[in-house]
């Protein structure tokens, strides 16, 4: 039987219904293949064991046949394309149980897939955003939190800015059309910190005249 985990989600990706007044204006998720290679640096990975095949194959091809040498350094490229299906799987999972949620009043993040987190950063509370913009159109956005507002740069990964662990930025990971996503999280935000904020207060008692 199939079992969806998040069927209890009131709307999908938030905890609970948006308060009165909170309206979604966008909600995505990363592109996995984008995520696999600036995450978790597959090409990398796959041009290291290709360079391990091929020094390989240069040290052993004095000493052996050709088609030996070959032999010898395929075993590098088997375990070279193991280990790179792995870190593709990791990304596809992180990409696929991720929801971003952008509002008039807040960025969700509902994020993880072994430990699922939900992150909740009100416009008031973000100091600054930064857009890492990619040729192909996707990007990071990273936020950075005012006062003593902390996260944990493992729990988060890899829905951080990378390799800025203190204090960690939550960020937008590698999602498609980041530089719309961006000016429509400026918009929100500008006219949510700029709405001016109406406090009630009890009014006083009026007094008597004594007759």
């Amino acid at each position: 039987m199939s079992h969806d985990d998040f069927q209890v989600e009131p709307v999908k990706g938030l905890p609970e219904a948006p308060p009165e007044g909170e309206v979604i204006l966008w909600q995505g998720k990363p592109e996995w293949w984008a995520l696999s290679k600036e995450s978790l640096n597959v090409l990398w990975v796959a041009g290291y064991f290709v360079f391990l095949a091929a020094w390989r194959f240069v040290s052993v091809m004095d000493l052996m046949p050709l088609r030996e040498a070959i032999v010898a350094s395929v075993p590098f490229l088997i375990l070279g394309g193991i280990v790179c299906a792995i870190l593709i799987a990791i990304a596809w999972a992180q990409a696929y149980y991720t929801v971003y949620t952008v509002t008039n009043r807040r960025v969700a993040m509902r994020i993880g897939a072994a430990l699922t987190v939900t992150l909740n950063l009100p416009y008031t509370q973000i100091a600054n955003a930064n857009l890492d913009l990619r040729k192909s159109g996707t990007g990071t956005i990273a936020f950075d939190l005012m006062g003593k507002t902390r996260i944990s740069y493992l729990v988060c990964w890899p829905h951080v800015r990378p390799w800025k662990i203190s204090p960690t930025q939550p960020a937008l990971r590698c999602i498609p059309d980041a530089e719309k996503i961006a000016a429509m999280i400026s918009e929100a935000a500008q006219a949510r910190v700029t709405m001016p904020q109406v406090a009630r207060t009890q009014a006083a008692p009026s007094a008597v005249a004594a007759e």
